[in-house]
Parts: C-alpha cells; structure tokens; sequence
C-alpha cells in the first residue's frame, strides 16, 4: 500500500493520453515522481488522486494493451 502523505504530490507533472483529441473527459497520469504513478480525472484536477506503485501501474497497462478490460 501507498502512503500518500509522503508523495512529493505538488511535483506531480500531468499529462492526458493523445488519444483523449483535446477534451476534458479523460483521466491524466502523472509519472514523473519516483517509485509511483498518480492518476486523476481531468475534469476534476482538485479532487482525489489515486497512487499506484510502478509494479501496480505496469500490471495494469499490460492488462490494457493484452484488451483484459475490453467490453
């Protein structure tokens, strides 16, 4: 688990995938901090961030690629 109080989060870079053509509903990711990916929702960039550990984030965006999560 994530202790987030201990992430440097106002170092935090975001970005938004090129695929999401310049609008707002999307999610943004953050991977510049060591050790872990943030990620948020563009339309709300106050509100929570959830913190994955780099293990956790690769798992996922393999998961992704290999279309587990196509519906």
């Amino acid at each position: 688990m994530i202790n987030a109080d201990v992430i440097d989060k106002g170092r935090a870079e975001w970005r938004k995938s090129s695929f999401s053509g310049g609008g707002n509903d999307c999610v943004e990711v953050a991977t510049n901090l060591p050790g872990v990916v943030g990620v948020r929702d563009s339309e709300d960039p106050l509100g929570p961030v959830h913190w994955f550990t780099l293990s956790q984030w690769r798992a996922f965006t393999a998961g992704v690629r290999d279309g587990q999560f196509d519906v």
